[in-house]
This record gives structure tokens, C-alpha cells and sequence, in this order.
């Protein structure tokens, strides 16, 4: 039964989530954290910036963590097997399908309204982390990883990869 629940936790998503890792991070959440049950927020987000450290696709890199936790090897196949080969179908299909109607007005207002859609969700999934943060961290702590990793990336251009690297070095030393 595990296998299966990990298998439709990682399908959903993928198979509703228009926009890759990152359009698709909230609704994984909803599933491992809020239906399953499998990890607490904080847990999750600590898996989400060490993923977003590592190279790879983040869906793939997520689903091999949380199948692997809560069901070993099998598990960790499993819920790669449905981040990806369901994602693969529907991209193929719809890519066939946008491309034969790419003059449609349609099809391109379509495509106008994905980019806002993705960049809510997106403020919801940092509000989330932030208000956990708070909580788990404190205020002093949140604001000033937060601080430094906004210089870091716009005004050093800090490749996020080292930004992540530092936000888990500090925590390390003052937050462990």
C-alpha cells in the first residue's frame, strides 16, 4: 500500500503541475507534508534547499529523498518512476498538440496566463517557508538568512548554490 501511496503522491503533481520543479514544489508539499504526513514542514524545507543545492531536476531529486524515507529502495524507485515517465507522456502529448495549434490565440493566451499562476504559487510556497522559519528559527535568525542571501544573489550575483551552502553552514553552527 506505501508503494502506491508514494506512487499517486508523486503523480498528482506531476501530472497536474504545469511549469517544472519549482510550479510543482507546492503541490508535492500538499501531498508528503499535508496528506501523508510523511515529514513536517521544516523537514520538507530542509530537503527542498539541500535538493536545490544539488544538481538535477528538483521534482526527481525530492520524490528520491521522500520515497527512499519512507519506503527504502523500492520506494525511492517508485516515486521517481512517477515524477518522471508521467510527465514525460503528457509533455510529449501536449508539446505535439501546442506546437500544431502555435498561431492560435488560444493556445497564446494560454500561455500568458501560466507565468502569474506559477509566480503565486511561488509566493505562497516562500510565505510558507518564511512563517516557518519564524517559527522554527526566530525572527533575528530568519530575517538575517534572509538578509544576506537577498545580497548574496542580487547584489554579488552568488550562484544560489552557495547561497543554499551558507543558509546550511549558519544553521549548522547557530541553529543545530
Amino acid at each position: 500500500m506505501i508503494y502506491w501511496e508514494l506512487f499517486l503522491a508523486f503523480f498528482i503533481p506531476n501530472i497536474i503541475g504545469y511549469g517544472g520543479g519549482p510550479a510543482i514544489i507546492p503541490l508535492i508539499e500538499a501531498e508528503v507534508v499535508g496528506r501523508y504526513g510523511w515529514m513536517g514542514a521544516q523537514e520538507f524545507a530542509e530537503t527542498l534547499a539541500l535538493g536545490n543545492a544539488l544538481p538535477s531536476p528538483i521534482a526527481t531529486k525530492m520524490a528520491g529523498y521522500v520515497g527512499y524515507d519512507v519506503a527504502g529502495i523500492g520506494g525511492a524507485v517508485v516515486a521517481v518512476f512517477a515524477t518522471v515517465v508521467p510527465s514525460l507522456l503528457l509533455m510529449l502529448g501536449a508539446l505535439g498538440l501546442l506546437y500544431r495549434h502555435r498561431e492560435s490565440p488560444r493556445v497564446k493566451r494560454m500561455s500568458q496566463w501560466v507565468r502569474p499562476v506559477i509566480a503565486l504559487m511561488m509566493a505562497w510556497l516562500t510565505w510558507s517557508f518564511f512563517s516557518e522559519g519564524i517559527d522554527s528559527a526566530g525572527l533575528l535568525h530568519t530575517l538575517l538568512i534572509a538578509a544576506v542571501a537577498a545580497v548574496a544573489l542580487l547584489r554579488f550575483r552568488a550562484h544560489p548554490a552557495f547561497v543554499v551552502l551558507g543558509a546550511l553552514v549558519y544553521g549548522g553552527l547557530f541553529l543545530g
